[in-house]
C-alpha cells in the first residue's frame, strides 16, 4: 500500500493527473508484486530440484519441465498426421474399391492410436464440466427450494449434513457398478469410463452448491421480501426479481468451490480407476518409470494447476458479469 501511495506520488510530480497517476500506480503494483512472487517461487523450485535425487535422476526443475511441455506438444502434432494419413489412406482404398465396384460402400474406422497429452485435457474438461453442471442443474433449483422453505430445510438438512463429508471417491466402486449394470450395451454412445468420471464429479459439487445457495437464500434482506409481499408477486416472480438477484453472490461462492472440488477429484479418479484423462496420464507415467517420467509428471502437475486457476478466473468473470454487486467477485 505504501509502495502504491510513494509510485502515485512520483507520477503526479511528472505532472501525470491524480486520477491517471493513481491507475497507473495500481496496474504496476498488480502486475509486479504477483510477478515477483512467480521469480521467486521458480527460483526456489529450481534450487530445489537440483538438490533432490531419486530413483529415476534428478527431481524436475522449471527446465526440465519446459522441455517435456515442448516434447509433448511435438507427439500431439506426430499423432495427429499420423491420424491425417491413417484416414487419408482408407480414403484412397475405397475411391479404387468404389472405381472397381460401384456398388461397394465405402466404411470409414476409426483412428486407434493412443491419446496424446492434449486430447488427455480435452478429454478432463469435458467431464468436469458436464459432471458440474449437472450438479449445477440438480443443486441450484433445490438450494432455492430449501432456503425458501424451513420445512424443506429441516427434511434434507441431515441428509445433506450426513452425506456432506464423504469422499467423493467412496462413491466411486458404487457409481461403477451402478452404470455397469444400467447401462448393459456392447457398443454405448457413451463410454462408461466417462460416465463414471462425470457422475462422480456430480457428487462431489452438490453439497457445496446446496448448501450455498440455501444460505444465500435463506439470508435474503427481510426489506426485499417485505417489497415482494407488497407487490404480490408470484413464487416464480419473486425467485426471478428477488431470490436470484440478492443471492448470486452466495451461489457462485458455492459454484465456484465446487468447480476446485470437481477438478481435484476427477484427477484423483481418473488415477484411481484408470478412465482416460490427466489422472490416468500421471498414472501411466509413475508406471512407466522412464528418465522422462518424472519431468512429465511435473508437466502434467504443472498444467492441472494453471487449468484449476483458469476455471476459478472463468467462474469469477461470470459472476461479475451476472451479479449487480460488482464487489463481490472481487472476493
Amino acid at each position: 500500500m505504501k509502495a502504491a501511495t510513494s509510485l502515485t506520488t512520483k507520477l503526479n510530480m511528472t505532472g501525470m493527473s491524480p486520477k491517471m497517476s493513481g491507475l497507473i500506480a495500481g496496474s504496476l503494483q498488480n502486475l509486479v508484486i504477483p510477478l515477483a512472487g512467480i521469480v521467486f517461487f521458480l527460483a526456489f523450485w529450481s534450487v530445489a530440484a537440483s538438490n533432490i535425487n531419486t530413483s529415476l535422476g534428478k527431481f524436475p526443475g522449471p527446465n526440465a519441465v519446459w522441455t517435456q511441455l515442448n516434447s509433448l506438444y511435438v507427439e500431439h502434432n506426430e499423432e495427429r498426421t499420423k491420424e491425417q494419413a491413417f484416414y487419408e489412406r482408407q480414403k484412397k482404398r475405397n475411391a479404387e474399391r468404389v472405381a472397381q465396384d460401384p456398388d461397394y460402400v465405402p466404411k470409414i474406422r476409426s483412428y486407434t492410436g493412443k491419446e496424446t497429452f492434449l486430447d488427455q485435457i480435452v478429454t478432463s474438461l469435458l467431464t468436469v464440466m458436464s459432471g458440474f453442471l449437472l450438479a449445477a442443474v440438480i443443486a441450484i433449483p433445490l438450494g432455492i427450494a430449501i432456503g425458501l422453505s424451513k420445512t424443506l430445510n429441516t427434511a434434507f438438512n441431515p441428509v445433506i449434513q450426513i452425506f456432506k463429508p464423504v469422499s467423493p471417491l467412496a462413491w466411486l466402486p458404487l457409481v461403477t457398478m451402478v452404470v455397469s449394470a444400467l447401462y448393459a450395451t456392447p457398443d454405448p454412445v457413451i463410454p462408461k469410463s466417462f460416465l463414471n468420471s462425470m457422475i462422480t464429479v456430480t457428487l462431489c459439487c452438490l453439497w457445496p452448491m446446496v448448501i450455498n445457495t440455501s444460505v444465500g437464500v435463506a439470508s435474503i434482506n427481510s426489506d426485499l421480501v417485505n417489497v415482494s409481499r407488497v407487490l404480490r408477486l408470484p413464487a416464480l416472480k419473486h425467485i426471478q426479481k428477488i431470490v436470484l438477484p440478492a443471492s448470486i453472490p452466495m451461489i457462485f461462492t458455492g459454484m465456484r468451490t465446487s468447480l476446485g472440488i470437481a477438478w481435484m477429484v476427477l484427477i484423483a479418479a481418473e488415477m484411481l480407476a484408470q478412465n482416460p484423462g490427466l489422472g490416468k496420464f500421471v498414472w501411466d507415467e509413475f508406471q512407466n518409470g522412464s528418465s522422462d517420467s518424472l519431468g512429465r509428471i511435473m508437466a502434467a502437475v504443472v498444467v492441472i494447476g494453471a487449468i484449476g486457476f483458469f476455471l476459478d478466473r472463468s467462474m469469477l468473470q461470470i459472476q461479475k458479469f451476472v451479479s449487480w454487486d460488482k464487489t463481490s467477485a472481487s472476493r
